[in-house]
């Protein structure tokens, strides 16, 4: 049976953070790092509790928001098992297959449609485009890890949209970076929905699962419209997270 490798976890005791929520964050925070992997197994509860001077209540609730989210199951006989690593992306200016590599997760990528012509109306007055002017349409789906995360559709004007084969090969920022196009700003919406037949088949999951949503419209240092995104992620894989400042 895997070993027990017991945390270390720092706990502030002064902040208004529930402690099961800081016990939380912090297992959470040695999966994303590879502290802990798929496989590894938590302290039981009551020497988790005895060594932090916890309630069990509080490590139970620390928990259930770990199995809540998915990173994290309960098997009889076992204990606590992690399961996976969530792919933590900050509400930055990068690209999924960027956050993937630094957080060293492996991407793959399989490019689904690779198509060149006259876009819809919609789609060329999003890219800015004149009557007439090609756009290609991307669609990938993206694993991490050996399994399915994000399926992501781009649209952008045909004179800066990288080949193929190299959308397979790396992410789309980086092809446009070596096209000398360099992304100043994005404006983006993130939401959630359900997935839809197709979704379900390609993220391994069942039709009316819930999926996180990004659309984002990005602009380059000449404010010319270089991106529209559409992307669909499995929430139980993927959080975003940022950063509130009170002013």
């Amino acid at each position: 049976m895997t070993s027990v490798t017991p945390l270390a976890v720092e706990l502030d005791r002064s902040t208004p953070v529930p402690l099961y929520h800081q016990l939380a964050q912090a297992i959470e925070g040695a999966i994303v790092s590879g502290e802990l992997s798929p496989g590894d197994r938590l302290e039981n509860e009551l020497d988790l509790a005895k060594r932090l001077k916890l309630s069990r209540p509080t490590i139970r609730q620390a928990i259930q928001e770990l199995v809540d989210k998915g990173v994290v199951v309960r098997k009889r006989g076992v204990g606590t098992q992690v399961v996976q690593s969530p792919v933590n992306r900050s509400v930055e200016l990068t690209s999924l297959f960027d956050d993937l590599s630094t957080a060293g997760m492996h991407p793959t990528t399989q490019l689904l449609e690779y198509r060149i012509g006259v876009p819809e109306d919609a789609v060329r007055e999003e890219l800015g485009l004149a009557p007439g002017a090609e756009a290609v349409t991307v669609k990938r789906l993206r694993s991490a890890g050996g399994e399915p995360l994000a399926v992501m559709i781009n649209h952008l004007p045909a004179d800066i949209c990288p080949p193929a084969g190299e959308l397979e090969d790396g992410g789309l920022y980086k092809g446009l970076r070596g096209r000398g196009v360099h992304i100043r700003l994005a404006r983006q919406r993130i939401g959630a929905k359900a997935a839809d037949a197709d979704e379900a088949v390609l993220l391994a999951g069942s039709a009316g699962d819930p999926l996180l949503t990004m659309q984002r419209t990005a602009f380059d240092d000449a404010g010319r419209v270089v991106e529209v995104g559409r992307h669909a992620y499995r929430a139980d894989r993927y959080f975003f997270e940022t950063t509130v400042v009170d002013r």
